[in-house]
């Protein structure tokens, strides 16, 4: 029901979380394929490694194939509570970029994470950019960022990142907050600061739900207007299973979608 919702928006690839919908990995494939073969869409599954193996890599990829689809979003995954192994070869998402470039399903379109205000566990954003050099140097072809309320963030790591030679383009991931609940949960997962203007926004409405969706979608929207004026390659809107929001964000932004990039940015089927 979510999918048809999104008929008329014609996005330009829908995203298919590994484990989507509390699943399986075999479920993944089978909800990105629906996406691809069923509704028409450019599907982008996303393929974790942390804890697989080389094997188990492979045979999602060939999952995925059969099925028409040859776009991934190459992630490390959460660690087990006792850490990395060691001798684990995927120990991060650079090693399962790189894998899968030497291998049969090289010619696949392989996005990256990227993490505007620094992954949580990175010591320095410094590191992290670095790391996404990495996932470039390896073999990446796109970075979409996780979800971000301060442009400002957003532009200085765009800085940094272009000053150590990554070229790649970089979707910005913009998620409108619909509840209070949302918040904590969003700052503790990917650490997504409040600027003040947003955290006043929250603080005035918070009590009031209806009103408080209605001030997430706005402040969303104006986000995008914002990230489109500086010629950003294109946006990831994370909709949450909620296309009667991504519709109203999109209505809100008709105009101006001549000057999104994300059909040239984002992966193709091929």
């Amino acid at each position: 029901r979510a999918i048809d919702g999104l008929k008329g928006l014609a996005p330009d690839f829908i995203s298919v979380t590994y484990g989507a919908a509390g699943s399986s990995r075999d479920r993944t494939v089978e909800i990105a394929s629906a996406v691809h073969n069923r509704w028409g869409f450019t599907a982008l599954a996303h393929l974790t490694c942390m804890g697989s193996t080389p094997p188990e890599v492979e045979k999602v990829l060939e999952d995925l194939e059969q099925e028409g689809i040859t776009n991934v979003l190459a992630l490390r995954g959460d660690p087990r509570p006792e850490g990395i192994p060691a001798d684990s070869p995927f120990r991060y998402a650079s090693d399962l970029i790189r894998h899968v470039r030497r291998g049969h399903f090289r010619d696949f379109s392989l996005g990256a994470a990227a993490y505007p205000e620094g992954h949580p566990q990175s010591p320095t954003i410094e590191e992290d950019i670095l790391n996404l050099k990495r996932k470039q140097d390896e073999g990446a072809d796109f970075l979409i960022t996780q979800l971000f309320f301060d442009n400002e963030a957003f532009f200085r790591f765009m800085d940094k990142v272009r000053g150590v030679g990554v070229t790649l383009p970089v979707l910005a991931g913009i998620m409108p907050v619909l509840n209070a609940r949302q918040i904590g949960r969003i700052v503790s997962l990917c650490g997504a600061s409040i600027p003040p203007k947003f955290a006043r926004i929250i603080s005035r409405y918070e009590e009031t739900p209806d009103a408080l969706a209605e001030a997430g979608i706005a402040y969303a929207t104006e986000q995008i207007v914002d990230l489109l004026s500086w010629g950003i390659d294109g946006i990831h809107l994370y909709t949450m299973n909620r296309p009667d929001v991504a519709a109203r964000i999109m209505g809100s932004i008709s105009t101006l979608r001549s000057t999104l990039v994300a059909g040239q940015t984002a992966p193709t089927e091929g």
